[in-house]
């Protein structure tokens, strides 16, 4: 009877064993599932943010990810011995390449743009196939102690809660505070100590164990290399990029944000994309603001949808009838940072501490919606251009149709509308969704050296008319040469466009066709 007892107490031992196993091995699952959606998180932002079209790219990313999650599940079936020895292997590698993945990207996209997409897509390949072939293994390896039924609903049970805490964590926290490239080196380190965790787990079935301890101390010390160096990493392929110094950059949870000073002053970019440049930004916004402000005659209250820079405001309140001016702009880092940067408040007048101006973070098309907003003598428009569809929602009929029940009916809209040179059918696309819902377009357009001939829209309920008289003090327009604005020459003219709709978004399409074959 005792030899019993001491049998059973003995398989009992050696049941509890495996079962600490297997808890290490799911909690393993979590990280691995959590860094490979990482991964594919950050090669998706950084191909919005380099390509544009976030839908196209994110699409397209995800499809090339699962693609090759598949293969690699398919390969997992030719890993027959040393289960433990290859899933180690396996971590390393993710850990190493998905860690380096935004680094590597940024970095080869400064110094060999036309590499970039090749790249991109193969290492979306090599990572996918590699996180491909990590869960199937770990389930071999759990299999020896665990029933099929429970073993399957574990995995998947941690797997998905791995991805739900870094798609959450991702736009929230991660990318804010760490920025993408710190982020990556980050989760390929954790990919890493799961590598370390299954040395020690496995121990005692590895073959060559003190070289798979160097290994792991080998790509422990480069993604912490990594991970310490990641600001001078940003910075030597960012100031290869903005060709000028750097002074400041900030990745917010909707955009990437950089300045850089160079001769011709401050220049200000959105996810790459030039958005104005101190020597000339005065033709740009005194050309966006002052045909509509002056043309009014006295208007009280205004609302800027965008132009976080605070620059559209700096004109608007050259008008003493000007009453209240309200800023919606849909990125706080923004207009927290043109309010307090004392090199930025000085280019902006320090408009946006006036106390007559409500900032308002919000989404445009959503805030339009809100039944108490009343109406509006002048509403600018002041958006990017429309690279994607977050923001072409923004150039939609259903946009326009908002902005027209908050228009006065003796008000004008603005709404700035790339270049009808470049972009030409882009641009009267613009003008004929703002027809389609009614209003009445007068397009136009200025010289703005950074971005060569760039176009307008005022839209209105009423005739507009040149006005007479402007403020003084401007440094680009006067009364007697703003009629020639409205002029456009044969290669500008207007030409047949499809209204911009929300279940459509043409003008996306559009827009990235005509400005490739400027910047392919």
């Amino acid at each position: 009877m005792n030899q019993t007892l001491g049998r059973a107490d003995q398989m009992s031992a050696r049941a509890d064993a495996p079962r600490a196993t297997d808890v290490a091995l799911l909690a393993s699952v979590f990280v691995i599932a959590a860094c490979g959606l990482l991964y594919e998180l950050a090669a998706g932002a950084l191909a919005s943010y380099l390509l544009g079209d976030s839908v196209l790219q994110f699409s397209t990313i995800i499809g090339t990810y699962l693609f090759a999650m598949g293969i690699g599940s398919w390969l997992s079936r030719y890993f027959e011995r040393q289960l433990p020895a290859h899933f180690l292997r396996i971590e390393l590698l993710v850990a190493l390449v998905g860690g380096a993945l935004p680094a590597t990207l940024f970095i080869v996209n400064a110094h060999v743009p036309g590499a970039f997409r090749v790249l991109l897509y193969a290492m979306v390949l090599l990572v996918g196939t590699l996180v491909g072939l990590e869960i199937p293994l770990v389930m071999r390896i759990l299999k020896r102690n665990v029933r099929l039924q429970d073993l399957v609903s574990q995995v998947l049970t941690f797997d998905y809660l791995g991805a739900l805490a870094v798609s959450l964590a991702f736009p929230l926290l991660l990318v804010p505070q760490l920025g993408l490239v710190r982020t990556g080196f980050l989760f390929g380190f954790m990919n890493a100590a799961v590598a370390v965790w299954a040395l020690w787990l496995f121990r005692h079935e590895l073959r060559r164990v003190r070289a798979h301890a160097l290994a792991c101390a080998a790509v422990l010390a480069a993604l912490l290399a990594g991970l310490i160096g990641a600001d001078q990493l940003t910075r030597f392929a960012e100031d290869k990029f903005y060709a000028d110094r750097i002074v400041f950059s900030e990745a917010s949870p909707y955009q990437r944000i950089v300045l850089t000073q160079g001769r011709g002053g401050v220049r200000l970019y959105l996810n790459g994309n030039l958005q104005f440049a101190e020597s000339d930004e005065y033709r740009y916004h005194e050309a966006l603001v002052h045909p509509a402000m002056a043309a009014h005659g006295g208007p009280r209250r205004v609302a800027v949808l965008g132009g976080g820079d605070g620059m559209a405001v700096r004109e608007i309140l050259k008008y003493p009838s000007v009453q209240s001016v309200t800023l919606v702009e849909l990125d706080p880092a923004m207009t927290q940072l043109f309010a307090t940067n004392p090199q930025l408040v000085r280019l902006n007048g320090g408009a946006l501490q006036d106390a007559r101006v409500q900032v308002v973070n919000d989404d445009a098309f959503q805030w339009l919606q809100r039944p108490d907003l009343g109406f509006f003598d002048v509403i600018v428009v002041d958006f990017p251009d429309p690279t994607h569809f977050a923001i072409g929602k923004l150039y939609t009929d259903s946009f326009y149709a908002l902005l027209r029940q908050h228009l006065a009916a003796s008000g004008y809209a603005v709404v700035q509308t790339t270049s009808p040179l470049v972009a030409r059918k882009s641009f009267w696309t613009v003008a004929a969704t703002i027809e389609a819902v009614g209003l009445q377009a007068v397009p136009y357009h200025a010289h703005v050296p950074s971005f060569g001939e760039w176009g307008y829209v005022i839209a209105s309920q009423r005739p507009w008319q040149p006005p007479q008289s402007l403020p003084p003090g401007l440094r680009f327009l006067d009364a007697a040469s703003l009629p020639l604005l409205l002029q456009f020459p044969r290669d500008m003219a207007r030409v047949p466009a499809e209204v911009n709709r929300l279940s459509n978004q043409v003008l996306v399409h559009t827009y990235e066709q005509e400005w490739g074959r400027v910047h392919p």
